[in-house]
């Protein structure tokens, strides 16, 4: 197959890239460095051309609440007018699990708009919602820390390796359209915070991490199951010591 990962020079794109051609397909890594721009269509028409199989993981380049809605809202409808243009069989997208239970997110306010539209345009689609990666650990730690401490909220958490995650989406661009949602994440589950202290505890990092239940993740309040899956989702084979041990620390 002709498979078109858009954003797939990026972490989970290069990945599934390399998964891909290891099984025989064509792929594309399109990128606006490689002449394909979703967000203002330059690019797509060439790139899509007898495509089977579109996976978008790209993202916004800015978090600010406006400017991420308009990337997703823009960005979308022309990939998925692209597609129906190009006759391509099956999207598939990479979400968050947890997506529409956090509203005061603008980042997943956005996402719930990118997945309405694929839901809508007629395209067979696979949304595969992924909890937080574990590559993103020490981001979550220094979005709570002030001064020596990091205080971060006591939600669950059950992160995933990046390279389950492109196993996964692997997966889903090999098989057919679901037209409905996947949910990915890692084998182990415990409080954000304490994830948080067991990373930095691994890198030597002396921030006393501090357990609020009221402290904001990226702006929002998590209750205790907002960003983790009991909707039989996918369970990922690497877990933090066998990821940590792996992982080149940079």
């Amino acid at each position: 197959m002709k498979i078109v990962i858009i954003g797939g020079t990026g972490l989970i794109g290069s990945k599934t890239a390399e998964r891909l051609r290891k099984k025989g397909h064509e792929v594309i890594a399109a990128a606006p460095k490689t002449g394909v721009n979703t967000l203002t269509g330059e690019g797509l028409a060439g790139a899509l051309k007898n495509t089977d199989v579109v996976i978008d993981l790209a993202n916004s380049p800015s978090f600010e609440d406006k400017a991420v809605l308009e990337f997703f809202q823009t960005a979308g409808k022309n990939l998925m007018s692209a597609e129906i243009e190009a006759g391509v069989k099956h999207h598939i997208a990479l979400s968050i699990v947890g997506t529409d239970r956090l509203p005061d997110s603008g980042y997943l306010r956005a996402k719930v708009a990118q997945e309405k539209i694929i839901r809508e345009a007629g395209t067979p689609y696979t949304i595969v919602r992924s909890t937080q990666f574990m590559e993103f650990l020490g981001g979550i730690a220094q979005e709570g820390t002030v001064g020596d401490t990091a205080r971060l909220s006591t939600g669950s958490l059950q992160p995933i390796a990046s390279d389950d995650v492109a196993d996964f989406v692997t997966d889903a661009a090999l098989a057919a359209p679901v037209n409905g949602i996947i949910e990915i994440c890692g084998p182990e589950r415990a409080r954000l915070c304490d994830f948080a202290a067991r990373y930095l505890k691994a890198i030597g990092d002396p921030r006393t991490v501090v357990a609020d239940p009221d402290a904001r993740y990226f702006g929002t309040k998590l209750e205790d199951g907002s960003l983790v899956s009991d909707n039989h989702p996918r369970i990922g084979r690497i877990g933090f010591d066998d990821w940590f041990a792996t992982t080149p620390r940079k």
